[in-house]
C-alpha cells in the first residue's frame, strides 16, 4: 500500500522569483549583468546612502505586466511600493522595497499537463521587489563575503495558492514558469546563475481533511529537478514523523543535492514583523487602461495557443507539444509553414534529423544554420519522388547545415543522389537482382509476398541508392507475376 495516496495527502505552494532582464536594475541605473566581479555593479542608491533617491525601472513594471496578463491575472491600475523591513548582511538599506502588500497582478492561473491530466494552477499573485545581495561563506574561512552586485536587481515573485498536490504537479509547473517567462522575454529563466529561483511550502494531511497541516519551506531550489527531489523527500520525511508519534514543526529548510535530502535551517515559531509602510522615496503609479492594452498588444502568440492551433492544423498532441517547447522552435516552424502545406513533414524533420543535429551540437532553433526555405527544399525533392528521405537525413542535410548558399536539389544532384524514375533503368537493376535470387523469386511465387521488401531492398544496393522506391515495387511486381 503506497501510505502516500491511501492515508494522506500532500498540499503544495510555491514562490518562484524571476529576476526581469532589465538592462538596470529596479531602482537605479547600475547594471544587472551576471558574472561580473563582486560589488563592482553597485552605487550610493544600491548601498542606500543618506539622501539617495531610488526612481523606478519603466521596464521592469512593463515586464511585471506582460508576465501577469500571459497568468490570466488581474493587472492593479494603482500601484505603490512598501519597505518590507529586516536586518540581514545581504540587505545593504536594512529594508527590501517590495509590493508584497499590493501586487501588480491578482488570482490568475497557469495551465499545467500531468500524467492524471490537465489542470490549472491557481495563482495568488505576481509582485515586483528587489532583490538582496549574495552572502558568500566558502572564500575565506573566518568571514563571510557580501558581494551586492545583485542588490536591487528587479525580481517578480510569482506566488501559487496552495493547489498542487505532488512533486510532479509542481515539476510542471515550475517548467511551465520557465517555458513562459522565456517566451515573452521577461526573464532568461537560467536557474544555475540564479535568474529563477523557487521557493516550496509543503505540507501533509489526512485524506478528506480541509485545513492545512504545519508547513515547511524548502529555500532556493536551483533546478527544476531540485524542486520535485525535494518535495518528494519533504513528503516522506513528514509522514514518517507523523507515522511513528513525531510532530512537524515549522520550519525553514535547504535542500543538499548531493543526497538529495533537505536539512533544517532554522525554526518559525512566530510569524516575522516586517512592519511594511508606503516606501516614501518612490511615488505611487497608475497603470490606464491604453498601458496595460499596449503590453498585451506587445505579446507573441503564447504556447498554449499554438498548441491548439497545431492541433486544429491537424498535428498531434505529440507534435504540438515537441513545436511549442520554446519559442524559437515555433518560430522555425511558422516560417516553414508560410512556405508549405506539408507541414506534418516539416514536424517530423523538426522532432526528428534536425533535434538530433542540434542535440549533438548543444545547439537550438534559434541559433540553427538551416534556413527554413533549405528544409522546405529538402521535403519537396522528397515528395516529388527525386530524393528518398534516407539519402536526404544522412547525406544532404549534413551539408546544407554547414552552408546556407545551398539549396537541396543542388546538393542532391553534385552528390550523385537524384533517385532515378526511368522505368528501363530500374527494370535493368530489377533484372540483376531476380536473376542472382532464383530461389527467393521461386519462394515469391509460392506465396511469400513478404519478399517484396528484400527484392527493393536489393535494388536499392545495386542502384546505390538512385531507384525509385515506389517504381521499383511496382517493376518487381509486374516481372515476378508473369
Amino acid at each position: 500500500m503506497n501510505i502516500v495516496t491511501e492515508k494522506y495527502e500532500a498540499v503544495i505552494g510555491l514562490e518562484v522569483h524571476a529576476q526581469l532582464s532589465t538592462n538596470s536594475k529596479l531602482f537605479s541605473g547600475d547594471s544587472t549583468t551576471f558574472g561580473a566581479e563582486p560589488n563592482s555593479h553597485i552605487s550610493p542608491i544600491t548601498l542606500g546612502h543618506p539622501g539617495t533617491l531610488p526612481r523606478t525601472n519603466k521596464k521592469a513594471v512593463e515586464f511585471a505586466i506582460k508576465m501577469g496578463i500571459a497568468c490570466n491575472c488581474e493587472i492593479e491600475r494603482y500601484n505603490y511600493f512598501a519597505r518590507k523591513n529586516y536586518f540581514y548582511p545581504d540587505l545593504p538599506k536594512g529594508y527590501q522595497v517590495s509590493q508584497h502588500t499590493t501586487p501588480i497582478c491578482k488570482g490568475g492561473y497557469v495551465p499545467i499537463t500531468t500524467s492524471t491530466g490537465e489542470k490549472n494552477v491557481e495563482l495568488n499573485r505576481i509582485h515586483l521587489e528587489e532583490d538582496a545581495g549574495k552572502s558568500i561563506h566558502d572564500l575565506d574561512e573566518n568571514y563571510t563575503c557580501i558581494d551586492y552586485n545583485r542588490a536591487g536587481v528587479p525580481l517578480i515573485e510569482i506566488v501559487t495558492e496552495p493547489c498542487l498536490y505532488s512533486a510532479e504537479e509542481a515539476f510542471q509547473y515550475v517548467t511551465e514558469i520557465r517555458k513562459l517567462v522565456r517566451w515573452i522575454g521577461v526573464c532568461d529563466g537560467n536557474m544555475e546563475e540564479g535568474s529563477l529561483r523557487c521557493d516550496a511550502n509543503v505540507s501533509i494531511r489526512l485524506k478528506g481533511e480541509k485545513e492545512l497541516g504545519t508547513k515547511v519551506e524548502v529555500k532556493n531550489l536551483n533546478s527544476i529537478r531540485n524542486v520535485k527531489k525535494a518535495i518528494e523527500y519533504e513528503i516522506e520525511r513528514m509522514i514518517k514523523l507523523v507515522e511513528s508519534g513525531g510532530k512537524i514543526t515549522q520550519q525553514t529548510r535547504s535542500f543538499n543535492a548531493n543526497d538529495d535530502t533537505t536539512f533544517a535551517i532554522r525554526d518559525k515559531e512566530e510569524a516575522n514583523d516586517y512592519r511594511y509602510f508606503p516606501e516614501p522615496d518612490l511615488t505611487p503609479f497608475n497603470l490606464t487602461e491604453e498601458f496595460i492594452n499596449n503590453m498585451a498588444s506587445a505579446l507573441p502568440e503564447l504556447p498554449e495557443i499554438l498548441f491548439k492551433k497545431y492541433q486544429q492544423l491537424g498535428l498531434s498532441a505529440y507534435d504540438a507539444k515537441q513545436l511549442t517547447e520554446d519559442k524559437a522552435t515555433a518560430a522555425y516552424f511558422e516560417a516553414c509553414a508560410k512556405l508549405t502545406s506539408n507541414i506534418k513533414a516539416v514536424a517530423n524533420w523538426m522532432t526528428g534529423p534536425l533535434r538530433q543535429s542540434l542535440n549533438g551540437q548543444n545547439g537550438s532553433f534559434d541559433t540553427i544554420s538551416l534556413a527554413p526555405a533549405q528544409l522546405v527544399g529538402l521535403i519537396q525533392i522528397i515528395e516529388e519522388g527525386k530524393l528518398s528521405f534516407s539519402a536526404a537525413a544522412t547525406k544532404v542535410l549534413p551539408v546544407l547545415l554547414g552552408n546556407k548558399s545551398k539549396q537541396a536539389l543542388q546538393v542532391a544532384t553534385e552528390l550523385n543522389l537524384i533517385q532515378v524514375s526511368n522505368s528501363s533503368e530500374i527494370e535493368e537493376w530489377v533484372k540483376q537482382v531476380l536473376n542472382k535470387m532464383p530461389e527467393k523469386v521461386t519462394e515469391y511465387r509460392k506465396g511469400k509476398k513478404g519478399l517484396i521488401g528484400l527484392f527493393v531492398g536489393e535494388v536499392k544496393k545495386v542502384s546505390k541508392g538512385k531507384a525509385d522506391p515506389k517504381l521499383t515495387a511496382e517493376v518487381l511486381e509486374t516481372q515476378l507475376n508473369n
